[in-house]
């Protein structure tokens, strides 16, 4: 574990930061994660995925990146308001389905557990990085139902935010008020900042002109819609 992890004390508070062991652990995941994306075969089935594919997903993950760079808020323990960051890891899901959407929701938890990352154990690390965030590729399964963009983000993001609930259960818990069961005290606090930027997010996604762009997007990048119209949601 001391490989990986560094011991941080502040304020009589334990926790950890990766060492560079750690950082070489995490881009090698990732590494890992980015191959196993291109060797998932397309939705049609007929080979594995194009470099227009793996493009656009990388192009995803890196806005997803960079816009959860940009917090409206940030609670104590984790947990920030962005700039619509989860749902360009959703979208993925939209354009290719959930194989693909899975990976990278995988590869961009590693890339969160990099940067500014929360940790007081190694089970809490991989509760709220590697299975929170890898939930976000739950929209996958959604990409060919009617309003398949909205409601994939919705599940989605309530993926992480069961995860998220979980951990703050088991390894925040001390941290509840005095007659206020951890339940309600990880619910509330998980879904302080990832119900606000759903809301932000299902606001901007609901005004016509966004909505038919993004509906556009998955027209252009799907290779099928050479041969026949894909299911718009």
């Amino acid at each position: 574990m001391y490989l990986f992890l560094e011991k941080v004390i502040e304020d009589g508070d334990v926790t950890y930061s990766l060492t560079k062991g750690g950082y070489a652990l995490m881009f090698v995941l990732f590494v890992v994660a980015a191959m196993a994306i291109s060797y998932f075969t397309n939705k049609d089935g007929k080979g594995q995925m194009s470099i227009k594919q793996i493009s656009v997903s990388a192009l995803c993950i890196a806005l997803a990146f960079v816009m959860s760079n940009i917090k409206l808020f940030k609670l104590p323990m984790g947990g920030s308001v962005t700039l619509f960051s989860m749902f360009f890891i959703t979208f993925i899901g939209y354009l290719y389905g959930p194989r693909v959407s899975i990976s990278a929701a995988f590869a961009y938890g590693l890339l969160q557990m990099i940067v500014d990352p929360y940790i007081i154990s190694v089970p809490q690390l991989v509760c709220d990085y590697v299975l929170a965030f890898t939930a976000l590729g739950l929209a996958g399964f959604f990409y060919e139902k009617k309003n398949g963009m909205i409601i994939g983000y919705l599940v989605g993001i309530f993926g992480r935010f069961i995860f998220s609930v979980l951990s703050g259960v088991i390894f925040f818990a001390a941290y509840a008020p005095e007659g206020m069961h951890p339940v309600v005290y990880s619910s509330l606090y998980n879904g302080s900042y990832i119900g606000a930027e759903a809301v932000l997010t299902i606001i901007v996604l609901l005004i016509p002109a966004v909505h038919k762009a993004l509906n556009r997007v998955k027209a252009e990048v799907n290779e099928k819609s050479i041969r026949k119209q894909v299911q718009l949601g």
